[in-house]
């Protein structure tokens, strides 16, 4: 009877000559790149460097994919006879490491130290109030304790420990690399701190270095700073702004009583759309009966009608009375703006009607959603369905309001 088993002996014997190979190369120093007497005739030398990791985790299957085509092509102009230099560092600075500190300690006063919260259940779910993207819950998943998790809301501790592993596993992999100039950046490396503050100042001084250009970007409002994307959770990489653009939509005077305290203001319905060239066929606008919604002060003179996620989002983009602080005089919903008169600065319609649609995402663009049924056919199928029996007690006036059925 065969043996369910699978034979691992090829593969241990390849990796015995890994072994080999890897401490040979150690003995004879062939990695090591001196600099020769005089300048090296075309063909003589080669350099390659790859990216500095994070230092905020272990070394991946990526890094090896990608380092590997730097390490080939060093292989072979060795081969070649070249002198060849492959330096390689670990990059300790920016805000990966701070952040994960900072969610590790966030996580400890909101939820205790590990065995205060426990484990997973038996079908891998994480305590209540944990995920499986918590920092805490990834340290676990490396094989970190609860203890030596701890040790990790220092800053320092990370340094200390993924560098050195990091190196233990580009040995086991067998990289052509010059150790001797291996370093980490942060000001733990007083040269190397040294040579970026150079650098910042040589730059500055040469007016390309610029601050509060206006240039829109991923923004933290916690740190105070632009967050790049490998300073992100997992599952925020590769986000990138999304330009949309905003359909001011006056809500016509004389304003119903729940808007009595914006009378005499100029009060906009602001739909965001990424699509403003087909807004000549708008015949209507789309609200959330039950979304929370707020008027917000943009100017002196302006008030936005919107949701308060995207009210934060536009006060980071100047487009509020309180500098990157929404400023809300009145709270609505969207029972309340059924039905105002609006008028569009692009509508064939003088005025057009803010009308429910119950499939509204609150947490997408500003809650308020222009109708164009030339361009979006669903749109028609809705209008139709809000218009029947069922849906009177939403409609209102609703073949007033609505061009398409008048």
């Amino acid at each position: 009877m065969a043996s369910d088993s699978i034979s691992l002996v090829k593969r241990d014997r390849l990796v015995e000559i890994e072994r080999k190979a890897a401490k040979l190369w150690e003995d004879e120093q062939v990695f090591k790149a001196e600099a020769g007497e005089g300048p090296p005739k075309p063909g003589e030398k080669f350099f390659s460097s790859f990216p500095m990791p994070y230092m905020n985790s272990y070394l991946h299957m990526g890094h090896a994919f990608s380092l590997s085509k730097a390490d080939f092509a060093c292989a072979y102009r060795r081969l070649r006879g070249a002198n060849v230099l492959l330096p390689f560092a670990f990059h300790c600075s920016g805000n990966s490491i701070k952040d994960s500190v900072d969610r590790i300690a966030l996580e400890s006063r909101e939820f205790g130290e590990g065995e205060e919260f426990g484990d997973e259940d038996e079908d891998g779910i994480p305590p209540e109030g944990l995920s499986k993207e918590s920092e805490w819950e990834i340290m676990r998943s490396h094989g970190f304790d609860d203890y030596d998790i701890k040790e990790f809301k220092r800053p320092y501790r990370w340094f200390l420990y993924f560098p050195p592993a990091a190196v233990e596993d580009l040995r086991a992999y067998g990289l052509g690399c010059d150790w001797r100039r291996s370093f980490l950046t942060t000001y733990i490396n007083p040269f190397f701190d040294a040579f970026v503050k150079w650098q910042m100042r040589k730059l500055k001084s040469m007016g390309k270095i610029v601050k509060g250009c206006g240039e829109y970007m991923i923004f933290s409002p916690r740190l105070g700073q632009p967050c790049p994307d490998h300073d992100r959770v997992p599952g925020g990489e590769g986000v990138e702004p999304l330009e949309y653009t905003l359909i001011k939509m006056q809500v016509v005077e004389p304003f119903p009583l729940k808007l009595a305290p914006l009378q005499g203001k100029r009060v906009f319905l602001a739909a965001a759309t990424l699509r403003p060239e087909i807004m000549y066929g708008q015949t209507d606008v789309w609200v959330l009966p039950d979304g929370k919604y707020g008027a917000y002060e943009i100017n002196e003179t302006d008030f936005f009608i919107l949701t308060e996620r995207a009210a934060f989002n536009l006060a980071y983009q100047d487009l509020s009375k309180i500098h990157r602080q929404p400023s809300c005089l009145l709270e609505l919903t969207g029972n309340d703006l059924i039905g105002l008169p609006l008028r569009s600065p692009l509508a064939v319609h003088t005025i057009i009607y803010a009308l429910p649609r119950s499939n509204i995402l609150i947490n997408k663009g500003t809650g308020i959603v222009t109708s164009l049924p030339s361009d979006a056919p669903d749109e028609e199928v809705i209008a139709i369905i809000i218009k029947k029996t069922a849906h009177r007690v939403w409609r209102g006036n609703y073949i007033q309001w609505n061009p398409r059925s008048r």
